[in-house]
């Protein structure tokens, strides 16, 4: 009880100290927002200086060097002012440059911390010219535009538009001047200034992505410049309706990134592969980096978990508590060019999330409520495709008829459990007909009573808006989730906080606070309700006459039968997880000159997981360690007596970034054609990781979450021995440190050619003695040419058309390796009188382990046709990973089996092309189609250990092949039904098998099955249409997949356990193999007993005697069915991912609201998908090959959104 109080008052603390700094900067943004003109303070500055005979521009730079003012002049008006001499003694600005410009025709303003000298007015008869021009800028629709750059052409003179979208910017004496309009999402307008009083201005939203700069996390990039591969999204392009978890909205929407998810549960993390597979044993998973600061996980999964095509990641994983309605854009880094400054981490991609920020203009309030509509799965769904009560009762009554052998072991239930009390002379013949008919008849619907239609909330609200000077941007967010599954809910809770600060012309700051808590509630693992509905059959009540559950017996560990209910399970047995994250980041820029910048970034991140599992004494789990039922005493050789179980696991993660870097940007020339950027940081990161695990028994959490104190040793002696003694919890405690430097180099001429240069070293803790490893360089070359410019073509149809083309080196480290013995300190032994050490997990010293190394090279072309109308974009790439690590088999003598060496060589290849179109453009309507292809192929060039990987790893796709793709299995060569019998028939090599002799596990199973497919496609793609007309926007995007294969459901697993009385049949069993001549009809097996033909036969296969010198091949010919070739099917499909209908308000109304924007969205998404007609009661796009996962369900929404 204690430390249950003492977790609540830290987890109390800790979101105290969030909501302190969140007032705290709400504190600082209203101070600010009252801040003093800056021009109005700028005149008021005070110089002091002495200057005789000096030039104009000298008594500027002195004004510049006191203040910090800029000036803008031309060389005429210094040359005509001449020579002055200035006497001043803390004088203000104004009465320095009166004094200056006195007589001289001349005279100066003040614009923004920049001092003009402009031509004074002089009487005419004529209209003088105006000392400023107004204006208002739109889009298409005309609703304003706030926060659009307005700059005069050729000088740093410029604003920006407020929330009106006006703006009004001071006039310099050219004869030729033009103001420049840009804003990120609309194409730039460039207008002549011909004396207009004021200027309305249309802009047109720019059909391409965001096409104004990249965001590297490290730097943004203008586009143009771009010479890696990256691609960029908004959030608004890649939002699904209802889908809450950034993770899930990918699919489809970035080319070269293949998303599989292995269940459809609500906030289930997907795996996430770009360009394919860079490491075998390592972590494939992408970086994730969210406003320049790199993110961790909160639970450090280990590969083999997170590599695993069949784990469901529950967790989550760095981004998963990320609310998307805070996210402004995306940026993904694909190839070394793009990923070369994150260093080693950056192997496998990296994704670059860039928040929402303030905009400058009068605060803007935005709210979002959206409503999520989930159906649950149903007996009726054309993918569920099971027997009901009727038929399989009558598929029992034909396993009785052909004197089938049930498992000794059964379940006693539904008609077996009615016909063994007809046996034993408990039932009469016609009471025994009544049961059946009964059951015939009972249908209990599974699926209703373990799943339900669900509805889901999400809440929104932000408030955005600043001055010049400082600019602020605050957020909150619910969101309330029930899964299908029932007694799965997910609530998050999220805020954010921003503030950028100009404090000077060359001074900024910038604060950034952002927060979440998510809370998870789910069923235990080895309950798993939608495995449970789809394989239980429906004879089988779920509740007694009386209204009470339905008890069965089960049998158990101790040799008897315990009872077993599903409702009962779900009901006394919980997960929870509780994940927080908070992190704060500064970061100051300072202006050394135009061309020099200086930044330092300094942010902090606490990470916590809590996951408690709970069984309670009433499941049937803790019955079967009790071994007796809830209510009877427990046997001496009870594992858990009174009370059930508590599971408790705490992670910690606390990181530091702190960063230095310099921005060279400058011009080489005076006409501006070469220019020069450089920049050259370090970084200091810092994490440690601390778990605590711990297994308890005894615990009751309906009587004051309390445990059981006072039992006595010698009443259960097994639990105290077994148990007690030995159950102590796990505790780990982990630091990484990485030091690193890194520098980048662009020179470009004009926008004619582009190049770039990078490189990055990374020092690391985790080397400890081994020096020469610690530093490995990683760095990449690329570059771009523009080849209309270059060879001048002059196309009225091609707008642009440019060619890129990078190469690059990284490296990866696997984690857990070490190049020293680390041994775990024990206890007191009282056996040995000695403190003993055992070596920890993975402590085994590798001194021998390199980095492990992958070249890749890019090459890509864009081109842009008829006014932007046609974008066409296409890359090629290719990546060899060498030195890959690899695990391999030794003896047991060395106190170890396995052993990562780096002996591997691995390839990738592949291209992607996207085309972004606007077929039809209109006054009133658009529609702009887009869509992207991209295809990879992976190859592994080693041979493995021989003995490394068992049959299992073969048949279901974790085995590695050389020369095959990762992920590919192998399966049975299926060779028909038996004409006499209608047993499977296999080439299993029983007639070759002396060939197999003495060969290793690799040879043989290489040899004797057959690859099947690969369980990730080879080719993935979108298809997104947009279709606006006047307040009207159709959203629909479709998604598909190519080359990928799965294996069907297992059929005839029961059989080879044997039939059991609770189990439901597949319903392609009624057309198994009956008589000769209908293997010719059929692939489905006859059903056989112990009095068969051939039974025995099938049961057996040749490899499993002990007498053989054959590797086993398989256990029996019904395994080798359900893994046979047959068995596999084409995982391709189209689905249609989400529809949405958004409908914008007039302004006419939104002006009677006093609102600023009010829209009505209607969505729907996983409406359907094309795939193979065989996939019944399976998705294509889940990956799993082991137990039944819930599948991507239809969900329908309904959202509002209002700014006002």
């Amino acid at each position: 009880m204690k430390k249950k109080s003492e977790c609540l008052g830290i987890y109390h603390y800790r979101w105290q100290k969030i909501g302190k700094m969140m007032k705290l900067c709400i504190i600082l943004v209203c101070l600010f927002s009252f801040s003093l003109s800056a021009t109005t303070l700028a005149q008021r500055e005070r110089v002091s200086m002495k200057l005789q005979e000096v030039s104009l521009r000298q008594v500027l730079e002195q004004i510049r060097e006191q203040t910090n003012l800029q000036f803008m002049m031309s060389k005429e008006q210094g040359e005509r002012v001449g020579r002055v001499s200035v006497n001043a003694e803390n004088a203000t600005v104004a009465e320095v440059l009166d004094k200056v410009f006195a007589s001289t025709g001349l005279t100066w303003v003040i614009n923004e911390d920049i001092i003009v000298v402009k031509e004074r007015p002089q009487s005419s008869v004529l209209s003088p010219a105006p000392d400023c021009v107004k204006g208002v800028v739109k889009d298409e629709k005309g609703n304003p535009l706030p926060g659009v750059t307005v700059r005069v052409k050729g000088t740093i003179l410029g604003t920006s538009t407020d929330a009106d979208g006006r703006f009004s910017l001071l006039l310099i004496d050219e004869k030729e001047m033009a103001f420049v309009f840009s804003f990120v999402g609309m194409q730039s307008q460039e207008v002549a200034y011909t004396g207009q009083k004021e200027l309305n201005i249309v802009m047109q939203a720019e059909v391409s992505e965001i096409d104004e700069v990249v965001v590297t996390g490290y730097l943004n990039i203008d586009r143009r410049h771009l010479t890696s591969s990256v691609t960029s999204v908004r959030m608004d392009d890649i939002q699904k309706p209802g889908i809450t978890n950034l993770n899930q909205m990918l699919e489809g929407k970035i080319p070269d990134m293949v998303v599989t998810s292995n269940s459809g549960e609500i906030n289930a993390t997907p795996r996430l592969r770009i360009r394919g597979t860079s490491t075998i044993i390592g972590n494939r998973e992408p970086l994730w980096v969210v406003d320049g600061i790199i993110v961790n996980d909160p639970v450090n999964l280990s590969p083999d978990v997170l590599n695993d095509p069949d784990y469901v990641n529950r967790i989550g994983n760095a981004i998963s508590g990320l609310n998307p309605q805070d996210i402004e854009r995306l940026d993904v880094l694909k190839d070394a060019a793009a990923t070369a400054l994150y260093g080693t981490r950056a192997a496998n991609g990296v994704i670059v999330v860039t928040t929402k920020r303030g905009h400058v203009g009068k605060p803007v309030i935005s709210c979002s409520v959206t409503g999520t509509f989930r159906r649950h799965p149903r007996y009726t769904d054309d993918k569920i495709n099971l027997m009901n009560s009727k038929e399989r009762i009558q598929f029992s009554q034909q396993l009785v008829a052909n004197h089938y052998i049930y498992p000794n072991n059964m379940p006693l239930t539904g008609y077996e459990y009615v016909l063994s009390r007809y046996y034993s002379g408990a039932l009469t013949k016609e009471q025994f007909q009544t049961e059946v008919d009964r059951l015939q008849t009972m249908n209990t619907d599974w699926f209703d009573l373990l799943t339900k239609d669900s509805f889901s909330k999400d809440y929104a609200i932000n408030v955005s808006g600043g001055s010049d000077n400082i600019r602020y941007y605050a957020s909150l967010g619910y969101t309330s989730e029930d899964d299908v599954i029932r007694r799965t809910t997910n609530r998050r809770y999220t805020a954010a906080a921003k503030l950028d600060m100009t404090l000077s012309s060359r001074w900024r700051l910038s604060f950034n606070l952002n927060g979440y808590l998510n809370e998870r509630k789910y069923t235990q693992d080895e309950v798993n309700p939608i495995d449970y509905a789809y394989n239980t059959s429906r004879a089988i009540p779920a509740f007694s006459e009386d209204g009470s559950y339905h008890f069965y017996g089960v049998y158990n560990r101790y040799g008897s039968y315990l009872n077993f209910n599903i409702l009962n399970e779900l009901v006394n047995s919980y997960k929870k997880q509780s994940t927080s994250n908070f992190t704060a980041t500064v970061n100051l820029n300072y202006e050394v000159t135009e061309w020099l910048k200086l930044s330092a970034t300094v942010s902090g991140s606490v990470n916590s997981a809590n996951l408690n599992g709970h069984w309670g004494e009433k499941t049937h789990y803790i019955a079967d360690l009790r071994g007796s039922d809830y209510g009877e005493k427990a046997p001496e050789s009870s594992l858990c007596p009174y009370g059930g179980e508590l599971a408790t696991n705490n992670y910690n993660t606390k990181s530091y970034t702190a960063r230095l870097q310099a921005d060279f940007h400058k011009y080489l020339d005076e006409n501006e054609n070469h220019f020069l950027n450089v920049s050259i940081g370090a970084e200091a990161n810092s994490s440690r990781y601390n778990a605590y695990s711990h297994t308890q028994r005894g615990y009751y959490d309906d009587r004051g979450k309390s445990f059981v104190t006072d039992l006595s040793p010698s009443s259960f002696p097994t639990y105290y021995s077994s148990w007690v003694q030995s159950n102590v919890p796990t505790i780990t405690d982990n630091l990484t440190n990485l030091l690193s430097a890194y520098a980048t180099a662009t020179y470009g001429y004009k926008d004619y050619f582009t190049l770039n240069a990078n490189t990055r070293y990374d020092g690391s803790n985790k080397f400890g003695s081994r020096s020469n490893e610690k530093l490995l360089p990683v760095w990449s070359v690329s570059g771009l040419v523009d080849l209309k410019t270059v060879s001048g073509l002059q196309l009225s149809w091609l707008e642009s058309f440019s060619v890129k083309g990078s190469y690059g080196e990284q490296g990866n480290m696997l984690d857990g390796q070490t190049p020293v013995l680390v041994l775990k300190k024990g206890s007191y032994s009282d056996y040995r009188d000695e403190m003993i050490s055992t070596v920890a997990s993975g402590g085994f010293a590798n001194p021998n382990l390199k980095w492990e190394k992958t070249r890749s090279y890019n090459l890509g072309a864009m081109a842009s046709v008829f006014k932007n109308s046609l974008m066409i974009n296409f890359e090629y790439y290719y990546k060899k990973t060498s030195d890959a690590f690899m695990s391999k088999t030794i003896s047991d003598v060395n106190g170890f089996n396995t052993y990562v060496v780096n002996s591997g060589t691995l390839r990738n290849r592949g291209w992607n092309v996207g085309i972004t179109a606007t077929p039809v453009k209109t006054k009133d309507f658009n529609w702009i189609l887009s869509g992207s292809l991209s295809k990879v192929t992976n190859t592994m060039s080693t041979l493995p250990g021989q003995e490394t990987y068992e049959l299992s790893d073969f048949l279901n796709g974790t085995a590695v092949v050389e020369g095959m793709p990762i992920g590919t299995f192998y399966s049975y060569k299926y060779m028909g039904l038996s004409p006499v019998d209608g047993g499977p028939m296999f080439d299993d090599w029983e007639d070759r098998k002396s060939e197999l002799v003495d060969l290793d596990k690799y040879s043989v199973y290489t040899k004797v099955l057959v690859p099947s497919g690969q369980r990730d496609p080879d080719m993935t793609g979108s298809i997104n249409n947009t279709f606006n007309y006047k307040q009207w926007r159709l959203g629909i995007s479709l998604n598909y997949s190519i080359g990928g294969s799965t294996r069907l459901f297992r059929m005839m697993e029961d059989f080879v356990n044997g039939y059991s009385a609770e189990a439901n049949i597949n319903r392609d069993m009624l057309k198994a193999w009956k008589k000769p001549g209908d293997e010719l009809t059929t692939d489905i097996p006859a059903i056989m007993g112990s009095a068969s033909n051939g039974y025995n036969y099938y049961s057996y296969h040749w490899s499993s005697a002990s007498t053989s010198d054959v590797v086993k091949i398989a256990d029996n010919a019904w395994t080798m069915y359900d893994y046979s070739d047959l068995r596999v099917v084409s995982a391709d499909y189209l689905k249609i991912s989400s529809i949405s209908l958004t409908y914008e308000f007039p302004r006419r109304i939104l002006s009677r609201w006093k609102l600023e924007r009010l829209a009505l969205t209607l969505g729907a998404t996983n409406l359907y998908t094309f795939c193979n007609s065989k996939l019944r009661g399976q998705t294509p796009t889940q990956g799993g090959f082991s137990d039944i996962q819930l599948s991507d369900t239809p969900t329908y929404t309904i959202g509002l959104n209002l700014n006002f």
